[in-house]
């Protein structure tokens, strides 16, 4: 089921009918941290993939199921929360070569717009905030439907992904490799598994 109906230019009228499953969507959701993830890959010395997610982020969601274009998403993530399984590395990355924990605790996403693509299939645009650079960001996400769960919540998943270029953020840090090219690459891939529930 897709959260947003997509009409057929085909055959569309100047009245639409609307989905009443989709359109019941419609509403305010506050993401659930115990059961999503925000995570991103790098490459590491060329050779593999380095992976880490953030701890400790909240997040809003405000769905349309009749008009996708008037759908918004709110995201906060506290930039100290930073894991990836090392705590050396976690450490690195919080310092001034990278992220600047204590002079940028936050890193932030607030969406400008929202386009059907097709199927469950969707494209959020917003402004992307780290270190105090905001730049426009394109998340490709898939609406993995909604439930009510076992303690009454109303549910619904999307999965994301998205790629920059984190020099054009200021994350410029870097180190040579003798053999060439350089420690950690400038493309970081994002991903997200988001669970949000519906606001009483």
């Amino acid at each position: 089921m897709s959260i947003f109906s997509r009409t057929d230019t085909r055959t569309a009228t100047a009245t639409t009918a609307v989905n009443p499953e989709l359109a019941a969507l419609t509403g305010d959701y506050t993401i659930d941290p115990a059961h999503s993830t925000i995570g991103f890959t790098a490459r590491h010395a060329m050779v593999t993939n380095v992976k880490g997610s953030f701890q400790d982020f909240t997040g809003t969601l405000r769905l349309d199921g009749t008009d996708p274009s008037r759908s918004t998403a709110s995201l906060d993530v506290v930039m100290d929360s930073i894991e990836t399984g090392n705590a050396d590395r976690d450490g690195h990355l919080k310092s001034a070569d990278f992220f600047k924990t204590d002079e940028f605790p936050a890193m932030t996403f607030r969406s400008t717009g929202v386009e059907a693509l097709g199927g469950d299939d969707y494209r959020i645009t917003g402004d992307l905030t780290i270190l105090g650079t905001t730049r426009p960001l394109a998340i490709d996400l898939e609406f993995n439907g909604a439930a009510k769960d076992p303690f009454g919540n109303e549910r619904v998943g999307f999965e994301g992904k998205a790629e920059i270029l984190r020099s054009e953020w200021g994350l410029t840090w870097n180190a040579a490799l003798e053999t060439g090219g350089v420690l950690v690459s400038d493309k970081i891939r994002l991903n997200f598994d988001i669970s949000a529930i519906r606001n009483a």
